[in-house]
Order: C-alpha cells, then structure tokens, then sequence
C-alpha cells in the first residue's frame, strides 16, 4: 500500500487514464480491473470499456495504426469508449492502454484529456527499468514483424543515432522522462501520478490501483494470461526466422496476421510452457549499463517536474547481475514448433472460400493444399 505524509485516494468522480507505456505491467492490470468490475461497481469505480483491454479506441485517438496486418481502428471505437465514460456519470472511472503512450504530440494529448472531460482526468504513468523492458519489448516486435536479432537491435537502439531504426516508437514510448514531460504540459503536474514498478512485490501495482480508485485491499487480483507470456530465446528466433523468410517472399500483412500472429504465435503460447532451461532471452553487460544510465537521467528529471512519484525511483537505474557471459544456444523442441505449425493450420482450415480470379498468395492455404495435391496426382498418373 502507497504511504506518505499527506498521500490519499483521488477524489471521488475522477477518471483515472492509465497510460502504460508498454511493458509496465499493463496486462496484468487490465486483466485484473476487467475481471473486477463489477465488484468494483459495488465501491462506485466502474471500468467502462466493454473488453479487458480498449486498444482499438486508444490507437484510433493517436491516429495509430494496429498491429501488422490488422484492420485500422476508426474514430467508431473512440467514440464507442467515450458513450460507456458518459454513462458512468459522476461516478470514478477508470481506462487504462498503453497505447495512449503513443500520443504523437500536444494536440492530440489535448484531445484525449478535453473528451473525456479535463477538470476530472488524472493520468497515471506507470515505470518499469529499461533494463527489464528491452528484451520484452524485441520479442514484441518479433511477434510483430521484426527480423533484426536482438544484440543488432540493442545496437541501434543504444549506439546508433538518431537511435529510431528499426523501431521509433521504442524511445517515443520507453524515454520515460520525456513521456511524463509531454504529459505534464497538458494537463499539469498536479494531475500526474507516477508509479515506479518493483518487481520484487508482485502484488503492488494492484494494491497501488486500489489505493488510488478507494477500493478494499485485495479486490484486484491478478488474472493469469498465458497469451501475454514472452516467448523463449528459441521461439523468438523461430518467429523471427519466420519473419525472414515471409518478408523476403513478399506475402501480404493481412496473412502474416492471421496465420502467424493470431494462428501460429497464439496457439504456442497458450499451449507451450517454458521449461525452467529454456534458454532466455538475455541483455548483455554493456546494453544493462547503458540502460541503467539513461534510467538515472529519467529518474533525476522526472524528480524535478512536479508529478507524485509512488515507488523508488532509484529501481529504475539499477544494473542488474548478468545471466551469463555465453549466449545459451536457441533450441526450439519439435513440441513447440508442431503447436505452432498446427495453429497456422487450424486457422488456414478456419479461412473462408474466396471468389475466383485469386492469387496464390489471396487463396486459402487449405485450398492451395488440395490443387496442389491434386496436380501431383496428374502429374504422377501422366508419367
């Protein structure tokens, strides 16, 4: 439970926007407030959003895109959110997306304040060590298109200027002391509130939540989601092979979407179970000392603009103990890639039939299969 001189819950009818950014642990909040929400009901917080997590209104207010391949979200969703906020009425309330991390400058943060009504938002920005965000965060980009292996992308996103390529939206989202900055400018400092994550307390961030919310001790648990888990050394290099490979052959994102990400990733994750010796994913000594030292920057400035900080900002320039000194080698288990293999199946199998005058690469993978089979007979008859 957050204490200090002075510290008490937001006042009653506040919304409370919940930022992220990314890898802060996001999931296991929103899981946890959606799984909760009608207890929290009883208490006058409402969760308004009509699924765990709102990312299609958020992306639609930042003007971003979805993920690879996926349908982009429209000003419909955003508006959709805002019509539950309104019928919440005076009560708190309380949203939460990292992806309204991603706002791309003041007028959009404006924007997003103004419509869900300015004189009772207050952000909430939650902060976790670079250090524990960067190998969560290339595996997520792995899952989301990426080919550059993780070493090559420490590279560029710690030594090579202007340090953008081939994610720009790493730093628009993990430069944490700018993020509270552009914020601030907005809606002001008072209205702020920081959350430095320890990981060593698990159950903190949700005992943070309903300190800020007024809600009994112990009302948000965590929820488990093993479709948000992070994939293994071998299963990210797998991916990213994969990826390799689907670039190089000039397949549609639309495919990569729907066999790979929501067919192939998603089955194995929600299968598979790493085993205590899987290899993981690990930071090498010089990208965690550079990572502790952009964190003791963040942290210095961040201390200067004014926002309520809960937690100890110290965590976030701390160099943690590396894993190893010899990379462990990355061996995916045939159990992994047949769970794989099969859930890129079942959604080809799952793909409806489409009109004529196709492409190989517009036709469903079932169909392929059964013209192609059907050729080798011939072929085989004729010779």
């Amino acid at each position: 439970m957050p204490a200090g001189p002075g510290l008490q819950p937001l006042p009653a009818g506040t919304r409370l926007l919940h930022i992220g950014p990314h890898k802060t642990g996001t999931t296991s909040i929103q899981g946890a407030l959606f799984a909760a929400k009608d207890a929290m009901a009883e208490h006058d917080v409402v969760f308004p959003a009509h699924s765990r997590h709102p990312m299609e209104a958020a992306l639609a207010v930042c003007a971003r895109p979805g993920m690879m391949g996926d349908a982009r979200p429209t000003e419909g969703h955003w508006g959709r959110l805002l019509d539950a906020l309104r019928a919440t009425g005076r009560r708190t309330s309380v949203i939460s997306s990292e992806f309204f991390a991603d706002a791309p400058d003041d007028e959009t943060i404006a924007r997003i304040v103004d419509d869900l009504g300015r004189d009772r938002v207050h952000v909430l920005i939650t902060l976790r060590p670079l250090a524990k965000i960067m190998p969560s965060q290339w595996q997520q980009y792995v899952q989301n298109g990426l080919r550059m292996g993780y070493e090559d992308w420490l590279d560029h996103m710690l030594r090579k200027a202007p340090y953008e390529k081939p994610n720009p939206s790493f730093w628009r989202r993990h430069r944490h002391d700018r993020l509270v900055e552009r914020w601030t400018r907005v809606v002001g400092a008072e209205n702020i509130t920081v959350v430095v994550v320890d990981d060593g307390d698990r159950g903190g961030l949700m005992r943070t939540f309903e300190f800020l919310l007024g809600l009994p001790d112990g009302l948000l648990v965590e929820v488990p989601d093993t479709a948000n888990r992070s994939l293994t050394l071998a299963e990210a290099e797998m991916l990213r092979k994969l990826n390799m490979e689907f670039r190089g052959n000039g397949l549609p994102d639309e495919l990569y979407s729907k066999l790979v990400r929501n067919g192939a990733v998603m089955h194995m994750k929600n299968t598979c179970r790493p085993a205590p010796d899987d290899a993981r994913i690990t930071t090498p000594t010089w990208a965690l000392e550079a990572a502790a030292g952009i964190g003791a920057e963040m942290a210095e400035r961040i201390g200067t603009m004014g926002v309520r900080v809960l937690g100890d900002p110290a965590l976030l320039s701390v160099v943690p103990a590396s894993a190893s000194t010899e990379p462990e080698p990355a061996r995916i288990d045939p159990e992994v890639a047949a769970h794989a293999l099969y859930g890129a199946l079942v959604v080809a199998a799952e793909a409806p039939a489409r009109p004529a005058a196709r492409t190989v690469h517009q036709t469903a993978s079932r169909e392929l299969v059964r013209v192609l089979g059907h050729r080798v007979l011939k072929r085989l008859k004729r010779s």
